[in-house]
């Protein structure tokens, strides 16, 4: 399932984001959400890059009502609309931050729900997390849906990976398209894992040659040690060990977002560099000002998605002169 956001499509660009665990609202209003978070990012910053945000086709791997179906399957409350609400809440107030420069640590500090308490825990368990990683109880209580991904007697994570693999491919054959692939929290698990077949996979043959020009991780637990140990290929030797169709890979991750506590992925996999199977691999740290249910939330999408940094790797994408048309490679 493909959301496609309905606009007037101007330019050879294509946004493809996919999105993290928990439940979600119906795709029409999450669409409507994040795409409105990146406008709203690009025209505090960069006005003179909105028309072309605009005139570009924006979809999104949907796999929201799996989750949802998944989480409600064991028992998890979700109230749609409280929560489309709350999200529109958080958005609202994020737009009312008219200067980058208020992205700050003193925002950040200042934000409700915050503690010196809270911070000395995430100071304390960070690097504990980062040599043992996430453990399964960790995530069967609070990523249940991350859990079932990785149960090998269950088919939630062929039926993910079936819908992001579908999206990716489809921009991949239209050969003069320029796609930039945005993924947050667990869906770069996701994202990692279907490049990684779509690079060394005989089933996906016809798509090994295509690459990825620009790909976006925010808030990405990719660099936490039990998740590294379940990536495919993660048992593979040389070239096969990752994916081959990442040209530049851009990471975002924000102070105290429990699920990207190990936030730097350029050494973690600095031997795609040395094999020469990606080009750049580059970290960027912020804060998330994002307030959920009237507490600090620094995993929220909402709060990646609006800030200055992920607005400026944005203008830069729309930025590059547009491919001509039937290239070797999709960038």
């Amino acid at each position: 399932m493909i959301g496609i956001v309905p606009g007037n499509e101007t330019s050879g660009r294509t946004l493809l984001y996919v999105h993290g665990h928990q439940c979600k609202p119906a795709v029409e209003d999450y669409s409507d959400l994040t795409f409105g978070a990146l406008a709203s990012g690009i025209e505090r910053d960069h006005p003179e890059q909105l028309s072309n945000f605009h005139g570009a086709r924006k979809r999104i791997a949907w796999y929201g009502d799996l989750s949802t179906e998944l989480l409600k399957s064991v028992g998890k409350y979700f109230d749609e609309q409280l929560d489309l609400g709350d999200r529109r809440n958080v958005l609202q107030e994020l737009r009312a931050i008219d200067r980058r420069k208020k992205f700050n640590l003193s925002s950040y500090d200042s934000l409700p729900g915050k503690s010196s308490i809270r911070e000395f825990v995430a100071d304390i368990a960070g690097p504990l997390l980062d040599t043992v990683g996430l453990s399964n109880r960790v995530l069967s209580s609070i990523a249940r849906d991350l859990h079932e991904y990785w149960r090998p007697d269950s088919d939630y994570g062929d039926r993910v990976r079936e819908r992001v693999r579908t999206a990716i491919c489809e921009e991949f054959s239209e050969r003069d398209r320029e796609v930039m692939v945005i993924s947050h929290g667990a869906g770069s698990i996701v994202v990692y894992d279907v490049l990684w077949q779509l690079s060394h996979d005989e089933t996906h043959a016809e798509y090994s040659e295509f690459k990825v020009g620009n790909w976006m991780t925010l808030g990405a637990p990719l660099g936490d040690t039990t998740v590294r140990h379940r990536l495919f290929g993660a048992h593979e030797r040389g070239r096969r060990r990752f994916p081959c169709n990442i040209v530049s890979w851009h990471n975002v991750s924000a102070e105290d977002d429990w699920l990207c506590h190990d936030q730097r992925l350029a050494n973690d996999f600095k031997a795609m560099l040395r094999q020469q199977q990606v080009s750049a691999i580059r970290d960027y740290h912020i804060y998330n000002l994002a307030v959920r249910y009237g507490k600090s939330d620094p995993h929220c999408s909402l709060g990646y998605l609006i800030h200055p940094r992920v607005a400026k790797l944005m203008a830069d994408w729309l930025a590059q002169p547009e491919p001509a048309p039937n290239p070797r490679y999709i960038f």
